[in-house]
């Protein structure tokens, strides 16, 4: 007669029965089967660890250094040799930073000086000096806003646009726009009340100088 003859558990000191050697099986399996989910486990871990590695060298930078202020006087200095009409550089207290001065020129050929500013508070405020420029040119710097008022500052009437209460009005939550010899300027900005109006009267006053 063939056949395999049962095998002799050691432990058991007689051949195990077929009950027996089910159980076996299935434990063994079943220890297969959890030490394959631990490892599964463990190299989720680690692919989950390295993408955060990853996340953190490209998303954590060492910060950039403060840019050195713009030497506004300096800039219309040099250019200055666009225009005859002298370039707005208003004199300013100490706390105040120009983060942009210089000649653009739009589609239309007109010679805008544009300045930035960052306040004493965090905030921003601008001023454009357009040279001869004509009333579509004013619509585009003010992104047609609706007037709000009419201000008086050092001599100088102002059309007020106030959009603060509008919905994300942007850099011109605040806008001032007047006229001045062959000047169009506006100014504005982010600023509160103190230092727009502070603003405000150190343009007014390079623009009327020596009158």
């Amino acid at each position: 007669m063939s056949g395999k003859n049962p095998r002799v558990v050691a432990e058991l000191g007689r051949p195990e029965t077929p009950d027996e050697a089910a159980a076996r099986k299935a434990a063994s399996s079943r220890r297969h089967r959890e030490n394959r989910t631990f490892t599964n486990l463990l190299a989720a871990i680690v692919v989950c660890l390295g993408v955060v590695v990853v996340m953190v060298l490209v998303v954590v930078r060492p910060p950039m250094p403060e840019r050195e202020p713009i030497d506004v006087a300096a800039a219309a200095e040099s250019s200055q040799i666009v225009s005859q009409e002298p370039l707005v550089v208003p004199e300013l207290p100490a706390g105040w930073g120009s983060n942009a001065a210089e000649i653009r020129t739009g589609a239309d050929e007109i010679v805008t000086w544009h300045v930035g500013y960052i306040t004493p508070a965090e905030q921003y405020a601008f001023v454009q000096q357009a040279i001869d420029a004509n009333p579509t040119w004013l619509v585009t710097a003010i992104d047609g806003a609706t007037p709000t008022g009419e201000r008086t500052i050092a001599g100088l009437t102002w059309i007020e646009y106030d959009q603060r209460a509008t919905e994300d009005p942007g850099n011109l939550a605040y806008v001032l726009t007047t006229e001045h010899d062959a000047s169009t300027v506006v100014i504005g900005g982010t600023a509160d009340d103190t230092e727009l109006q502070l603003f405000a009267e150190a343009v007014s006053a390079q623009l009327t100088a020596g009158e």
